[in-house]
């Protein structure tokens, strides 16, 4: 069921407020967009999510509030640029993504599922994952080994 959860980074200076589904399959609300992309929580062996671990969940932009620590953001870009990753200035943790695509619906975020404080190890461990072979640009598909991810 989709509700409205808290994150920040880790020295709290950045926080947000997101409208979220991270229930098991078979308890989720209906999706607001289509797609496998807001269908479950993803992980990825991309090069980017790779080394920084990221647990993703993507939802419309209309779903997602930066509520504090706009200023305390930094960007990054690589590739073609269209994803815009943001870290935290002062304690360098990765809360969010943004990007439009419009194989995707348009304006999304990809929440750091990790960064969200007010969800439980239990919601946490029922959430449903689908992973991504983004180091082979297979995104449909899992990886080989997914283990370590």
């Amino acid at each position: 069921m989709i509700r409205t959860r808290h994150g920040s980074c880790h020295c709290g200076a950045v926080k947000f407020a997101v409208d979220i589904d991270l229930a098991p399959e078979g308890q989720r609300s209906p999706q607001r967009r289509p797609g496998q992309w807001y269908a479950s929580t993803l992980r990825c062996n991309c090069s980017f999510c790779g080394k920084t671990r990221m647990w993703k969940n993507h939802v419309p932009s209309e779903s997602f509030r930066l509520l504090q620590g706009a200023d305390d953001l930094t960007h990054y870009r690589f590739g073609e640029g269209s994803i815009d990753h943001t870290f935290c200035k002062i304690c360098g943790v990765y809360p969010f993504v943004s990007a439009s695509e419009e194989a995707m619906g348009g304006d999304f975020y990809c929440v750091n599922v990790a960064c969200l404080d007010d969800v439980s190890d239990d919601e946490l461990a029922a959430a449903p994952i689908r992973y991504e072979d983004g180091a082979n640009d297979e995104w449909g598909r899992a990886p080989r080994v997914t283990g370590y991810m």
